[in-house]
Order: C-alpha cells, then sequence, then structure tokens
C-alpha cells in the first residue's frame, strides 16, 4: 500500500506542479462565501490531495466546489454550537490514515513527500467530523426508524431482493493515463445518448470483457455492487447513463436496462475467488497470456497447478465479506459466475487474472440491527443533502 501510494504522489507531483501564473497569488481569494475568502493555494492543495486519493473530481473546479461546501458546512456547525476537540480530530485522523494502513504521522510524511501540506489533511477530516456531528444533531432523532418499520423492511426483504440489469463501459486507470481517461469518461457521458450508441461506445472503448456484447451485463443483485455504483445506478431511469464513477482502477459508466424489485431477499454476503498476478500490466503481451490461461482453467482450484513452483505472491485465495473488498475488486467479482474471469484490473506492474470461485450465503447475525442503522443512514443522508442544499441556496457565494 505504501509503495503504491507512492507511485501516486510522483505522478501527482508532474500532474499538479504549480508553473506560472498559477505558481502566483496563492493567497488570492479563489472563492468567497458569506465573506469567509477560500484562497488559491487551499484550492490547489485540495486537488493535489484529491489526485493523490484518485477521487472523484480531483480537479481545480471540483476541489474549489468541495471547499465551498465544506466552508458552509463548518459554518453551520459552529452557529450550532459544535466544536471539535483535540481527541475528536486525532481520532478521525487516526482512522482515515489507517484506511492506506499507515498511522497519521505516516500518512502525512506521505503527503508532504509530495507537496500536500499535513494542514490539508487536517482541515479535510476536520471538515468532514463537523458536519457529520451537526448533521447526528440536527436530523439524528427524526431520522431513526421505528422497530415497527424495521419489521416491515425485514418482512419485504429488506431491500435486498433488488437486482439490476445494466450495461458498463469501464476504462482502466494508471497515473500516467488519469487526465485523458477522465476527459474521454466525462466526454461520453455527455455525448453518448441511447442503448444503441451506449452498446457502439462499449465496443470502441470498453477493456471489460462485456464489450463484446456491447457493455450489457446480466442482472445483477444491487447489493452486490460496488456501492458507488449502486448509489449512481439507484438515481436512473431504464436507458438512462450515469455521470463517470471512478473506482481507482477503472472509470466506469452504467446504463440501467431494467430494474427489477422481485428477486430473492437473500443474497450472497462473502465470495470466494482467486487472483493471479500476470506480470506486464495491461501490455498486449500478458493480455494474451491471459486469454491463454483463461482457456486452460475451468476452475480456481485449476490455478494451483499453474501457480507451482512460481512465488506464493502470485496467485492469492481467499473468501471475504463482500463489504470489505475495495470496489474496483468487488465491481468485477459482481458480474462473474463461477469459474467465469475478468482481466480489467491491474496491481502494479502486473495484470490481475481474478476468477469466482463461489458464493456463499451466511444468515446475518443482528439482521435487525443492522438494517435499523442503513436505514438510519439513509435518511440522514438525504436530510443532509437537503440541508446542503438550503445553506447555498441562502449563502453569498462569489467566485472572481
Amino acid at each position: 500500500m505504501t509503495r503504491f501510494l507512492g507511485a501516486l504522489m510522483i505522478a501527482a507531483m508532474v500532474l499538479w506542479a504549480p508553473a506560472g501564473a498559477m505558481a502566483q497569488n496563492l493567497f488570492a481569494a479563489a472563492a468567497r462565501v458569506n465573506g469567509a475568502a477560500i484562497t488559491e493555494y487551499q484550492v490547489q492543495q485540495r486537488a493535489l490531495f484529491l489526485s493523490l486519493l484518485r477521487a472523484p473530481d480531483a480537479t481545480y473546479e471540483g476541489a474549489r466546489e468541495k471547499l465551498i461546501e465544506e466552508t458552509l458546512q463548518v459554518e453551520a456547525a459552529r452557529a450550532a454550537g459544535l466544536q471539535l476537540t483535540a481527541e475528536e480530530l486525532d481520532a478521525g485522523m487516526v482512522e482515515f490514515a489507517s484506511r492506506a494502513n499507515l498511522s497519521p504521522d505516516e500518512f502525512i510524511a506521505a503527503l508532504e513527500g509530495a507537496g500536500v501540506a499535513g494542514e490539508t489533511f487536517r482541515d479535510f477530516v476536520r471538515n468532514g467530523l463537523y458536519w457529520r456531528q451537526l448533521v447526528q444533531q440536527r436530523f439524528g432523532p427524526q431520522s431513526r426508524p421505528s422497530e415497527a418499520e424495521i419489521e416491515r423492511t425485514l418482512a419485504r426483504g429488506g431491500g435486498a431482493a433488488v437486482r439490476v440489469l445494466l450495461s458498463e463501459i469501464a476504462l482502466p486507470l494508471t497515473p500516467e493515463t488519469q487526465d485523458e481517461v477522465t476527459a474521454l469518461a466525462q466526454r461520453l457521458s455527455d455525448t453518448v445518448v441511447g442503448e444503441a450508441a451506449f452498446q457502439r461506445a462499449a465496443r470502441a472503448y470498453s477493456r471489460s470483457p462485456s464489450r463484446a456484447r456491447g457493455g450489457r451485463v446480466d442482472w445483477v443483485p444491487l447489493a452486490n455492487l460496488a456501492p458507488p455504483i449502486a448509489a449512481a445506478v439507484l438515481t436512473l431511469a431504464p436507458g438512462e447513463t450515469s455521470d463517470p464513477v471512478n473506482l481507482g482502477s477503472f472509470i466506469g459508466l452504467f446504463q440501467l436496462r431494467d430494474l427489477d424489485e422481485t428477486g430473492t431477499a437473500t443474497e450472497p454476503t462473502t465470495v470466494d475467488y482467486a487472483e493471479y498476478l500476470i506480470p506486464g500490466g495491461r501490455t498486449p503481451e500478458a493480455l494474451g497470456a491471459a486469454a491463454r490461461l483463461a482457456d486452460q482453467v475451468d476452475t480456481c482450484d485449476d490455478l494451483y497447478g499453474v501457480a507451482k513452483g512460481q512465488s506464493p505472491e502470485r496467485l492469492i485465495r481467499e473468501t471475504r465479506p463482500l463489504a470489505e473488498l475495495p470496489n474496483d475488486l468487488r465491481q468485477e467479482l459482481a458480474k462473474l459466475d463461477d469459474g467465469e474471469v475478468s482481466t480489467l484490473l491491474t496491481r502494479g506492474a502486473n495484470l490481475r487474472f481474478v476468477m469466482m470461485c463461489g458464493r456463499v450465503v451466511e444468515p446475518e447475525e443482528g439482521a435487525f440491527e443492522t438494517l435499523g442503522q442503513q436505514l438510519l443512514n439513509q435518511r440522514l443522508t438525504s436530510y443532509a443533502q437537503g440541508f446542503l442544499d438550503e445553506l447555498r441556496a441562502d449563502a453569498i457565494i462569489e467566485i472572481p
């Protein structure tokens, strides 16, 4: 993880190093929110920080928009009398840095090595904590579902019965191609209208195996999709296409063809999968080796013979809950039946030959409490967005 983060930082230093006019007037106002200035320095720092995280909207305009929203959020939190303690801020930084298997000091040192000030990270965490506390204080009581509501939702299957019929365009990302691929994804999102046009674009640009079918994917349980994709799909009507969804190793566009709420209520919660690393990344040689391997193996067990005598790191076989999987891997596994393979993903200089071994349906303990928390989070998210829209409508926002 540390080496991966380091590679991103090197790329970001090249992509975001200020030059000429960009290096001047760093403390001039890039925007004003109710009289409070957001400086050019803050925007450039946030854009660089987001690019290192490979987050969506890691552009100057996207970073400025996020800082405008966060300024409104923090202002509202402080107006409500909220204050963060040093211990709360430290805990938030520990939690965030742990996602990269780093301590806060290690995480900040890595960021500073790429030109991101530690204060940029602290402000990012602080702003998020302020907003979370305000939303919970303001909307928590009215958002909490009653026992009767939870029981009715469980009786209907808790929403787990929903499945979707999608088409996809998957565009692999590397630090070297990030700008080019991001621009292509946005252009396709803006210009591709209708199922026929989407199929043509998928055949031309997608690198998922579904490209041969015009990007068409069979029915997938909504609960199996990576959360960012599920959130994007739920806003679509049949025939509509999502905005680009950045999953780190690839950007995806998704067209909803149909939605069904009559499927089985119990969905697999754990997957058994194998991953065999092929040197060369997405080079023709590596992709050719992956195609030949796919013809040779029928089950995950067959991969043990392929990897015999090689470094143990070449073959990984794991059984993990869906919720613990990275979004890109979870999305690829969601589309596979037992014995099927994906070669969309990479790790460093290796192509990842991912095979689905099987899905496991496990009875969940504490389903009542889990569903109650899900309903609470959904309602809080809805209330929070509505409140933010109100704050923005009432604010005086000036962009030079």
